[in-house]
């Protein structure tokens, strides 16, 4: 029997949109207001600035030959199809698991987004301490990364199931 969308957890699927709009339209913004490896300091710590990854994140694989786009591309839809599946299965009263999935699923998107129609993912993010600058990045990182961090803590905080939780165990008999 099917399920009325809104009873599942593909509800939430308007928060990947929100990230979706929020990250292309942050990376456009950078991409004609700044040149490339331009800085704008900000704080001691934080600049923006405009940067192309043709990698993952650190600029994994950035010095291949271009397959790495393509690859990068798959998990992103492999990702993004299998969340969509969970969050079909899930009940939309989940709220952390359905948002933590619908955060992956924007911030996928968003950097599929850049590389489908770029060859690479814009960053803008600049982090430094002194002259250690941890590698720039974009909101569909950020909501990728918070994301997973609420996927972890999620885990911690599911009830446990019911045979663990009154005393009984399934064995095999």
């Amino acid at each position: 029997m099917k399920k009325p969308l809104l009873s599942t957890g593909l509800r939430w699927l308007w928060l990947s949109a929100l990230v979706f709009v929020l990250d292309i339209g942050s990376k456009l913004w950078f991409m004609n207001h700044l040149a490339l490896y331009e800085l704008i300091p900000v704080t001691s710590f934080f600049n923006l600035t405009y940067v192309q990854n043709p990698g993952a994140a650190f600029s994994f694989l950035a010095e291949h030959s271009g397959w790495q786009r393509w690859f990068f591309a798959a998990i992103a839809l492999l990702v993004t199809g299998a969340l969509s599946v969970w969050m079909y299965r899930t009940p939309a009263s989940h709220k952390l698991a359905n948002g933590a999935y619908a955060l992956i699923i924007g911030g996928a998107l968003g950097n599929l987004f850049d590389r489908l129609v770029h060859g690479f993912v814009v960053d803008f993010l600049d982090f430094y301490w002194g002259s250690y600058h941890w590698p720039a990045f974009n909101l569909a990182d950020v909501a990728i990364c918070v994301g997973a961090a609420l996927v972890v803590l999620e885990g911690f905080l599911a009830p446990a199931d019911d045979s663990a939780s009154s005393g009984k165990s399934d064995q095999v008999r």
